[in-house]
């Protein structure tokens, strides 16, 4: 970062008195901060990294207060990085401003495959954080394990199940994985069916595996009660919201069995409970459409229960499937695996987290194994001019959103005072942290709804527009 950079940083902060997912503040005007390690740590295992800036007071006013003494403030710094492993690696600014020194310190976000980035001296349990919003928060193990599940190329779907050598498998089902597997893999044609089975994963020293259970077994529930689907509909926008007579669910449902027959239960859960609106077809003729397209559903259904994670820290959190008035929410435990981000969804080839029940389910010709699925919800939603699917990682949980038409002047209304209410919010330039929890949406909806549009139409501005994906960008209503 230059100094001119950190200059204009500064003075946005004076102007929106506040900290923000990447950026941090302390004082160090009597002397270094206590303990710089938890922000250290987080800002090195989010991807864009994050600024410390000292000497800039937070509190009562967020005024420039400046350092003690500007080259003890780098070598305590620099002295911290070296305490984290692995070592951080930080790049130091300095100016004067009103008089006064300032230095900042940017921490890169660190490569996945080395996170998480931990205090060596309390150890990786506890010296382990992670950043949200202005704050630093341990994480939990579950967020620990999926780092090291990646780097260490964990296979969850291969651990076997006890006593899974009960004869409570569908062998017609067997039978039919066996006769794809030799039709379409002609090396395999010779060998012995318990040896394919071996090879392929779907047993493992005569115990099947998990992913062999959750395909091949009459029940997998038998084993793992809540790797499931759980499914209500509600009559409102929210959870709690009740009909006229009282009634807080319309429908609620725990659907079970194998993949490919949860995938067809949820399907129709979604379809039963589906208001429907009648269209012209290009023949003149009447027919129902249902409020979301079912393809699309069946591919957000699928992606949830082949993609989730299937760890012992998830084992027991199903899959969850909520209908509101105005959308549909799939809910899947665990975070995008590996380097995948959101941004990447559907436009490149994603590190596969469970291989194994992937290539069953594609032997079966239950899923393509093409990443076609998020495409296919796009098209089929463009197709039905819905909103395009929302996709979100929040703690533990990767969701993706369904907006239906049913209401469009509610809609509009809606979308119009929300509007006005940004622009006042903006009076003060804001992060797009800010407005996602000011909003209560999702970032990618936010921005492809709201955002970009008043952008377009004038109503706000960048504060730094030749930089529109910077870290620092605010946005200003005009």
């Amino acid at each position: 970062m230059q100094e001119q950079e950190l200059l204009e940083l500064i003075r946005n902060i004076e102007i929106r008195k506040t900290e923000s997912q990447t950026i941090e503040l302390k004082s160090a005007e009597k002397g270094f901060p206590g303990r710089i390690y938890d922000t250290l740590s987080s800002f090195s295992n989010q991807d864009n990294g994050g600024i410390l800036i000292f000497g800039i007071q937070e509190k009562p006013e967020f005024h420039i207060v400046g350092v003690y003494d500007a080259s003890e403030v780098q070598t305590r710094i620099m002295e911290a990085c070296q305490q984290m492993e692995p070592q951080v690696r930080a790049e130091i600014t300095m100016c004067r401003i009103d008089g006064k020194t300032v230095v900042a310190a940017e921490i890169p976000g660190a490569d996945v495959a080395r996170r998480p980035v931990y205090y060596r001296g309390i150890g990786i349990l506890k010296g382990s954080y992670i950043r949200v919003g202005d704050g630093d928060l341990p994480m939990t193990a579950y967020e620990i394990y999926s780092y090291e599940a990646y780097r260490k190329h964990a296979e969850d779907d291969l651990r076997t199940v006890a006593r899974s050598e009960l004869d409570v498998f569908d062998q017609n089902r067997i039978s039919q994985y066996l006769q794809n597997i030799k039709s379409e893999r002609k090396n395999l044609s010779e060998i012995p069916d318990d040896s394919i089975l071996e090879l392929a994963g779907v047993t493992k020293g005569g115990l099947y595996t998990l992913a062999g259970v959750l395909t091949f077994s009459m029940f997998p529930q038998i084993y793992y009660p809540q790797l499931c689907i759980t499914a209500v509909s509600v009559p409102g926008l929210k959870i709690g919201d009740q009909t006229d007579d009282g009634l807080r669910f319309i429908d609620n449902k725990r659907i079970t069995g194998t993949i490919p027959d949860m995938v067809d239960e949820a399907v129709s859960f979604v379809k039963k409970n589906s208001r429907v609106s009648t269209v012209i077809d290009a023949d003149g003729q009447r027919r129902d459409r249902p409020e979301y397209p079912l393809r699309a559903v069946r591919e957000a259904v699928l992606n949830a229960l082949v993609h989730r994670d299937y760890s012992e820290y998830t084992q027991n959190t199903p899959v969850s499937i909520e209908m509101y008035r105005d959308r549909i929410v799939f809910r899947s435990p665990g975070t995008l695996f590996g380097r995948a981000t959101v941004d990447m969804l559907g436009k490149s080839r994603p590190e596969a987290r469970n291989a194994a029940l992937i290539n069953m389910l594609e032997i079966l010709h239950v899923t393509e194994n093409r990443y076609s699925g998020i495409p296919t919800m796009y098209h089929e939603l463009q197709k039905q001019r819905l909103p395009d699917p929302e996709f979100e990682v929040s703690r533990g949980d990767f969701v993706v959103t369904f907006r239906n038409s049913i209401f469009p002047e509610e809609a509009a209304a809606d979308k119009r005072d929300l509007e006005k209410a940004i622009l006042q919010y903006c009076m003060v330039p804001r992060s797009r942290k800010e407005l996602v929890a000011f909003t209560g949406l999702s970032q990618y909806y936010l921005n492809r709804k709201y955002l970009e549009p008043m952008l377009g139409n004038g109503s706000l501005k960048l504060t730094i527009p030749d930089k529109p994906r910077s870290s620092r960008q605010r946005f200003v209503s005009c």
